[in-house]
């Protein structure tokens, strides 16, 4: 059994304009008391072909974390623009977040983002 359990994930702002930032309330519980932080990254996937392209948004530790019912808001800048290829800033990618505890990932939610223009 985990000691960590993720209850719900709420996009927030959504839709919203591509340099808008991303919000994500997150809700976990905490089975078993955890002496070290948990730490939580949003990735923005910029291309399905090679993962070079990938800009991490956000990257927060949260902790230690006592036994308990849990809620945040994780917020993030956009991704640069610059950094994505120009076939690829348009249409259909992925957003990952993740938690990681003591430098083990034991949860991933991939989100799908589709980019386009009015």
């Amino acid at each position: 059994m985990s000691a960590v359990n993720i209850t719900n994930v709420a996009v927030l702002d959504n839709p919203a304009p591509f340099l808008s930032p991303f919000q994500f309330e997150i809700s976990y519980e905490c089975l078993d008391a955890l002496k070290d932080d948990l730490e939580w990254k949003l990735t923005y996937v910029g291309s399905a072909e090679d993962d070079t392209y990938d800009q991490q948004l956000e990257s927060v530790f949260v902790g230690p974390v006592n036994v308990g019912k849990y809620r945040f808001v994780l917020q993030a800048d956009p991704p640069e623009p610059s950094k994505i290829r120009e076939e690829d800033i348009i249409g259909v990618t992925v957003l990952l977040l993740t938690c990681s505890y003591v430098g083990q990932e034991f949860i991933r939610v991939g989100y799908y983002v589709n980019n386009d223009y009015d």
